[in-house]
């Protein structure tokens, strides 16, 4: 008979379906109430512990309760060999999504996830806090009656932008190492200056040319040095955004002033992906 093993001693450990950017995520169960959740697993000696800090970062941001588009932490502790967060259980990544219609989206479905990853990263930036870690992998579809919501996850990079009390914003520096997916990072951040909210909404921009183009005009830079790598990062990052690489997405947005605010939150006429059939999370 294989042991069970237990979490808080209210959710039962299950299979492997994932891992974050500080540790492994899997299914587990609510032996209580049967319900389905997310268990992320980090070693507890590990050099640098990230779970404690990302937990504090979702209670921050859930303080309240009621909140669209962030997943509940069940639990935190730690639980022999490992630091364990237990969160909702949610559905494909919108890279998995991306993936799955042939790596490239409609303009329209394009502008209905860009408005929904906006909101939620404005929420998160009122709440003091930015992300820092910009990536398709990082923004997940519900699952059942939230299926149609967005969620934005993975927390283990965040950082307090100004004081929640005060709003006095942390200084402006430079020489900072990158922090975040080089892909999706900031001109900026390549640049080694101190990230703020600015640099979020950048990445947000990248992923979106990305689901349009299907890849980004950087992928693929060959340099010898890491120097080199960041100077062809930021040129190809300069020379796109001062070309066509986005004239697509702004016409787009000047053709499309009837969209009503928030149509990706009224139901199920949120989103759809007009050219493949879709798993149901996304209807």
């Amino acid at each position: 008979m294989s042991l069970e093993l237990r979490v808080g001693n209210r959710f039962r450990l299950g299979q492997k379906i994932g891992a974050g950017s500080f540790g492994e995520i899997f299914r587990g169960t609510n032996i209580q109430t049967g319900e389905t959740v997310a268990i992320k697993l980090e070693q507890a000696k590990t050099r640098h512990p990230q779970l404690a800090f990302e937990a504090r970062f979702y209670r921050i941001l859930n303080a309240g309760g009621g909140v669209v588009g962030i997943p509940n932490i069940l639990f935190y502790g730690v639980e022999g060999e490992f630091n364990v967060m237990v969160m909702d259980l949610l559905g494909p990544s919108l890279e998995d999504l991306f993936s799955f219609c042939d790596r490239k989206l409609s303009l329209k479905t394009t502008l209905m996830l860009a408005e929904q990853m906006i909101a939620r990263i404005e929420f998160v930036h009122s709440k003091s806090v930015i992300h820092r870690d910009m990536k398709p992998d990082n923004f997940l579809m519900g699952t059942g009656k939230k299926g149609h919501h967005v969620y934005v996850v993975d927390f283990g990079l965040a950082k307090k932008y100004r004081d929640p009390r005060t709003h006095q914003h942390i200084p402006y520096k430079e020489g900072k190492s990158l922090t975040g997916t080089a892909r999706y990072c900031s001109i900026n951040t390549h640049l080694g200056i101190e990230q703020s909210r600015r640099d979020d909404l950048e990445g947000i921009g990248y992923i979106l040319m990305y689901f349009l183009r299907g890849s980004l005009p950087w992928q693929g830079l060959k340099a010898h040095t890491k120097q080199e790598k960041v100077l062809s990062h930021i040129r190809a990052q300069a020379d796109n955004a001062r070309g066509d690489a986005v004239q697509g997405l702004s016409r787009g947005v000047c053709r499309v002033p009837q969209l009503h605010p928030r149509p990706a939150l009224r139901g199920q006429a949120g989103l759809q992906l007009p050219e493949t059939a879709l798993p149901r999370a996304l209807h």
